[in-house]
């Protein structure tokens, strides 16, 4: 309830415990076993929040709030967009610390991811949905020698490592919750005809089974207004409270650099307007550095069953400033629903001694919203209009694909050039080789030509040389006869003379004698 310019939380028997609206941005925190009234306090809370015109964000894990729709301004989101509008966002607007923790990945592949956002952020490519992120880290890896000296090596490994990782979010519903149009948080802002804040309802109904996505969206969001959210210093009021229902869940096996970066925001987005409120069952799921930034406090009841269970007990009861008129440990054990021990910050930001506390009934309190209701203002909020359809605008992966299909093109041209050049290799390297085997059978015929004119002049030759032969015998044989008829005639007339002076027998003697001079004198001859 907002009273007299602040919000009212309960009522320490006469006394009024309310939340200073300049410390209501100091953050808070509100714990308690199951059952003890946590929801009750949140209800209280928003709805005071609201009624000062202040808008509030938190998640239904139950399904116990839309009743608030009935007295206030209220619009349902859902990631899923099934029990709200659909509230979406884009993968460079989640970026790669929060992605990494949305998919477990270990150090190297959260570096290798921050990697890829930084070289889609250099070159001008957006990353909007899973199917960007995947094209762009493939991209990264098949060009990981063209990026290694400027960014680091992506080894193929790694990046197939992370993609398979993306498919199994797609599986979580990723293909949806990532998309356009993205959530604008201007939406957030805004009031109700009457002047109340608008009470944003997150339906986490089916969310909560999937823990790392819920706590990863809300942290997000949370993010969201740290980085688009201008400096205000100390408001009067906040401009808007974040409840981060089921707490724990945000500092489930986180590394450090998201540590570091929530504590960051955390410290820091109070100066921009914003509150934030834990709720979880203990105040021992938040870590130290975290709740010590948590100003206002509202201590629902504990139980102790084991020794461990009493140390936090008493380690809860001595973070709160002491009331001499009771026992902190002692109380808190014996708080009941809708009760709790209250301490919030004074008008000088210093916390006020512990007050136990009877937390008011919330104005919903046992109002509840039929589905046909619920439906009915979805579909005629104005922001249902603006979210419900989604589109595909040209991205990494349009950008990419086309990039691909060009160097597919390009590499089918170099292909049928490499081809071509082949077949012309090929076809030159045929006419060489019949040229060179008509050359040699040229040259063959030449040789075979040359040795059949030669053969022929070598006949033509031994013909000559028979003929000449055959002359010179010839020759030879009328020299003969001429020889043996000359010497036959100069032996007859040497005989005659012979025989004319000494008778027959000296003829016949002289006939020889004369013969054989004749025939040496023309032996030569007679050959």
């Amino acid at each position: 309830m907002y009273r007299d310019g602040k919000f009212l939380i309960g009522m320490a028997g006469d006394k009024e415990i309310v939340i200073e609206p300049r410390m209501a941005n100091r953050h808070g925190l509100i714990t308690g076993a199951t059952g003890t009234g946590k929801t009750t306090t949140l209800k209280t809370l928003a709805e005071s929040f609201s009624e000062a015109g202040v808008p509030v964000f938190f998640s239904d894990v139950k399904g116990d709030l839309a009743g608030m729709a009935k007295n206030f301004p209220v619009t349902f989101w859902d990631i899923y967009g099934n029990g709200g509008i659909p509230a979406r966002t884009t993968i460079s607007e989640m970026g790669p610390i929060l992605l990494a923790k949305l998919m477990d990945l270990n150090d190297t592949q959260s570096d290798v991811l921050s990697v890829v956002f930084k070289i889609a952020d250099d070159e001008g490519l957006l990353l909007i949905d899973t199917k960007d992120l995947k094209s762009m880290i493939q991209y990264v890896a098949d060009n990981s020698d063209t990026y290694a000296l400027s960014y680091g090596n992506v080894a193929q490994a790694t990046a197939t490592t992370i993609i398979r990782n993306i498919v199994a979010l797609e599986t979580r519903g990723a293909d949806t919750f990532f998309a356009e149009p993205a959530l604008n948080i201007a939406d957030w802002f805004v009031t109700g005809w009457d002047g109340k804040g608008m009470v944003n309802i997150l339906d986490a109904g089916q969310l909560i089974h999937d823990s790392t996505l819920y706590s990863t969206f809300l942290l997000w969001m949370l993010s969201e207004l740290f980085e688009t959210l201008p400096e205000v210093g100390d408001l009067d009021k906040p401009r808007i409270v974040f409840f981060f229902d089921e707490a724990h869940l945000l500092f489930k096996d986180i590394n450090k650099a998201l540590m570091d970066k929530i504590e960051q925001v955390i410290k820091l987005i109070r100066s921009k307007g914003v509150g934030v409120y834990f709720i979880t069952q203990s105040p021992k799921d938040i870590p130290d550095q975290i709740l010590a930034q948590l100003g206002n406090k509202i201590q629902h009841g504990l139980r102790a069953y084991t020794p461990a269970d009493e140390r936090v007990v008493k380690t809860v009861a001595d973070t709160f400033r002491a009331n001499p008129e009771f026992n902190t440990y002692e109380t808190i054990l014996a708080l009941g629903t809708g009760e709790a021990l209250v301490s919030t910050l004074g008008p000088d930001g210093i916390p006020q001694v512990v007050e136990k506390t009877k937390i008011l009934a919330p104005v919903s309190m046992d109002v509840n919203l039929t589905e046909e209701e619920k439906q009915q203002a979805i579909l005629t909020n104005n922001a249902y209009l603006r979210y419900q359809n989604m589109f595909d605008r040209d991205s990494a992966y349009e950008f990419l694909l086309r990039l691909n299909e060009k160097k597919a093109i390009e590499k089918e041209e170099l292909a049928a050039q490499i081809a071509f050049e082949k077949e012309q290799a090929k076809i030159s390297a045929t006419e060489a080789k019949q040229a060179e085997i008509a050359q040699r059978k040229a040259e063959k015929e030449a040789e075979k030509e040359a040795a059949r004119l030669q053969k022929e002049q070598e006949k033509e030759y031994q013909k000559f040389l028979k003929e000449k032969e055959k002359e010179e015998a010839a020759r030879k044989k009328a020299i003969k006869q001429v020889a043996t008829t000359t010497a036959g005639s100069i032996g007859r007339q040497i005989g005659r003379s012979l025989g004319s002076k000494g008778g027959s027998a000296a003829k016949t003697i002289g006939g020889n004698v004369g013969a054989q001079l004749a025939r040496s004198i023309l032996g030569t001859f007679m050959k």
